[in-house]
């Protein structure tokens, strides 16, 4: 067979997190998360759908180990429901039900030689912390410190794969400095550095916990993962060049630099950026919070891996934020984003960009010292349909561009994971969006899945652990 080999050290998994696919969402004494509320307040939704039932997955999660051995993964990427284990969102009660949820998945996952992956935090903080603060509190460093040793205590046995935190940038730009994502705070230009601060040094606490107390006898890696779209200036003008530049720093840099560059600290062209503009309006000190020389110490060499999630990338251009909303996080870059001539999902993050996807492994190469690399989140978007082609020509196009990163490039690629393994609850767009291998039929009570045509391009992908460039899949009469 015609086709690109993959490199033997490579394992190929899915990925989904609790609230988009568990439902449950009130079940034994399991509390609210943020996105609990968010859901329950009218027309924060696109489609006025919620996260209660989602895929049902609390209750059918054997189904959704069916679906992972028919692929044939080599490991399953999920996340904690925080407030279903720990119900007050602190660690002096443990929720029997939400113990036996997770012992069992983890199990039956090992049972059937599928690697645990597990995630603490994909976005549903537990709504009582959010009241004392959330991610604005620099105390929820050591709630999140209590949090991961609770978990390190009871599935660290199992577990050797340890994600902390899911994508800071979206939580704190979002979420706290805009209002798309929950908790909706919308303290623009404010909010999301001092969240960027407080969720780093949370992520810190729990890698140094992990080191400290659970490395020597459980054996595993903690690390974090960072949304890694990219950003090239949309014209080779050098103000374009150097938009692009300053919109990396700022999206990526701002969450790698401090854990994983030799001098640690925000970078550079960040903090005069933010300084200057903090200046021009008036504030008496930069909105971007400092660290100290301890913080910056404690902070460095805080991963184990780089997780990186990536998508699309961005075409900027320099210019003025076009808004009134001063200050902002947008404004702060002095840039702006250009649509291109590309193909595309159904939304714009899923431009299709295959080039962009070894750029930015590059650059994470080249500024974050060569680290290992684990790609956790790839995919693309659709309204539905099994014969989603599409979809296959992204994945193989994107596949086709990783393994030029790992063969040419040097590229420390060991992991690689498609989002997702089923459509499920996609945030503030609700239930229209579509990034499943496997279809969800939401109108049928068990939640009928059947596998669409990427299903099965992966699950050849994963077989013959060859990327043949002309395989076309044809839809298996299955469902779980």
């Amino acid at each position: 067979m015609a086709g690109r080999k993959l490199p033997n050290n490579l394992k190929l998994g899915v990925a989904t997190s609790a609230y988009q696919i568990e439902g449950a969402w009130n079940s034994d004494d399991k509390t609210p998360s943020i996105w609990d509320v968010m859901c329950h307040q009218p027309n924060n939704i696109e489609d006025n759908t919620t996260g209660d039932d989602a895929c049902k997955s609390y209750y059918f999660y054997k189904r959704d180990i069916d679906m992972l051995k028919f692929l044939g993964v080599d490991f399953y990427r999920f996340s904690i429901n925080w407030t279903r284990l720990f119900p007050n969102g602190f660690t002096n009660i443990t929720s029997s039900a939400g113990l036996d949820y997770y012992n069992n998945l983890i199990n039956e996952l090992l049972a059937n030689n599928i690697e645990p992956v597990v995630t603490m935090y994909h976005w549903d903080l537990p709504q009582k912390l959010q009241d004392l603060g959330g991610w604005a509190n620099p105390l929820i460093a050591y709630w999140f410190e209590d949090y991961a040793r609770g978990l390190y205590k009871l599935f660290g046995d199992r577990v050797k794969t340890w994600i902390t935190i899911n994508e800071p940038h979206q939580i704190a730009v979002f979420g706290c400095g805009m209002d798309m994502l929950a908790p909706r705070i919308n303290c623009h230009g404010i909010g999301e550095y001092l969240a960027a601060k407080n969720i780093l040094m949370a992520h810190a606490r729990a890698w140094h916990i992990y080191d400290e107390e659970f490395r020597k006898s459980q054996n595993g890696v903690c690390g974090i993962v960072i949304a890694s779209d990219f950003a090239q200036g949309a014209t080779n003008n050098i103000k374009d060049v150097e938009a692009s530049v300053d919109a990396v720093e700022f999206h990526i840099g701002l969450y790698s630099h401090p854990i994983f560059s030799s001098d640690g600290d925000f970078p550079e062209r960040v903090k005069r950026r933010v300084a200057a503009k903090s200046l021009e309006q008036g504030y008496p000190r930069s909105r971007l919070p400092e660290f100290t020389n301890d913080e910056i110490e404690y902070l460095k060499g805080t991963s184990d891996f780089f997780g990186f999630n990536h998508y699309t990338t961005y075409f900027y251009t320099r210019a003025n934020y076009e808004s009134s909303i001063i200050p902002s996080f947008y404004d702060d870059i002095g840039a702006k984003i250009v649509e291109m001539n590309f193909e595309k999902g159904v939304t714009f993050q899923c431009t299709i960009v295959p080039k962009g996807i070894r750029r930015a492994l590059n650059w994470v190469k080249d500024t974050c010292n060569n680290p290992n690399i684990m790609i956790f989140e790839n995919g693309f978007d659709s309204y539905g349909g099994l014969n989603d082609l599409n979809r296959v020509s992204y994945y193989r196009q994107y596949f086709d561009d990783i393994l030029d990163a790992i063969e040419i490039d040097g590229c420390n690629i060991t992991r690689y994971t498609a989002w997702s393994l089923m459509d499920n609850f996609e945030w503030a767009s609700g239930s229209r969006l579509k990034f499943g291998l496997f279809q969800v039929d939401y109108d049928d009570e068990n939640r009928k899945r059947s596998p669409r045509c990427s299903a099965i391009w992966y699950k050849q992908l994963i077989s013959t652990r060859t990327l043949n460039l002309n395989y076309v899949p044809l839809l298996e009469d299955i469902c779980f």
